[in-house]
């Protein structure tokens, strides 16, 4: 027995040291950090100030991170209806025996596998370009005016439709799992008591799948904390009030951005710690909301 102990020990040991060294040992130095003036991120601790509350004072009083955090709130709550409510939709037609089943899966989740640079350039260059994209060419058909997709009061919400197209795959396929997980017995039983489709989805699918949900609206929470680098493809020489988010301006803060001239890494790790509460938050709210819908067999 003490020998099993051992082996299992030693085992482990490598992960746990990863573990420690690569998730714990960083979190808890972010987290200490925010508390200090600290200028680098490789500082020592001897170049630490303690500085209080003060980093959270700064980034709370600053016009810029209000502004980010009010797109963050955008990107999650609009964005996050329309990806979900989408990938559902689509979740439950594929499921519904339609013919070409695989095609049409593979065809809408095939965003999900080009690189995400890729997808934001085809979207910026071949879209929403104002002179030959696929958008004003569409409007020039219904004798419409071009419309500057792009322009400051355009770009953010462009930013957000592409950020969708190419996140409604990723949680249908979620979704599927889901519904496939549903026993057919519940679905005929259904029928024979002369339920239709939409009460069957009311009565029997959306109630079985509030985990399956719980764990979508975690993911796209996380999503859209650490929203960065389709802010970087439509604004890549500039940091813009249009598009920027937390991330971005955690980034500017610590490496140096537009208009910062001192580094500041405390004040960065303060908008970190922000964003993982926020995170935690809504996870905690979706564990409240969302009673387990599992099925018991």
């Amino acid at each position: 027995m003490k020998k099993n102990k051992a082996m299992i020990f030693w085992f482990s040991l490598p992960s746990l040291l990863c573990l420690l060294i690569m998730f714990v040992y960083p979190v808890c130095r972010t987290v200490l950090m925010s508390f200090f003036k600290v200028e680098s991120v490789t500082a020592g601790l001897s170049d630490w100030g303690f500085y209080g509350i003060g980093n959270y004072s700064k980034i709370f009083g600053s016009q810029t991170f209000r502004t980010a955090m009010g797109n963050m709130l955008l990107i999650w709550l609009v964005g996050g209806v329309i990806t979900l409510v989408l990938a559902m939709l689509m979740a439950v037609v594929i499921t519904s025996g339609i013919r070409g089943k695989k095609f049409f899966r593979a065809a809408i989740y095939m965003p999900n596998i080009i690189s995400a640079v890729a997808l934001a350039t085809m979207w910026i260059q071949y879209i929403f370009n104002y002179d030959y994209g696929l958008l004003n060419e569409m409007v020039k058909v219904f004798g419409g005016d071009k419309i500057k997709w792009l322009g400051s009061d355009m770009k953010f919400w462009s930013m957000v439709a592409a950020f969708i197209f190419g996140s409604v795959g990723y949680y249908m396929l979620i979704y599927i799992s889901g519904i496939e997980g549903i026993p057919l017995d519940f679905f005929e039983a259904a029928t024979l008591d002369g339920a239709g489709k939409v009460k069957q989805f009311t009565h029997i699918t959306l109630p079985l799948l509030k985990g399956v949900i719980k764990t979508s609206i975690t993911f796209w929470s996380i999503n859209a904390t650490t929203f960065f680098l389709w802010t970087k493809m439509f604004s890549p020489i500039d940091t813009e009030e249009a598009t920027i988010v937390p991330v971005v301006y955690l980034y500017d803060t610590v490496f140096g951005g537009k208009g910062i001239v001192t580094r500041d890494a405390g004040a960065g790790a303060a908008v970190g710690v922000v964003l993982t509460v926020i995170i935690i938050i809504v996870y905690v709210i979706t564990q409240k909301l969302f009673k387990s819908g599992d099925l018991e067999y």
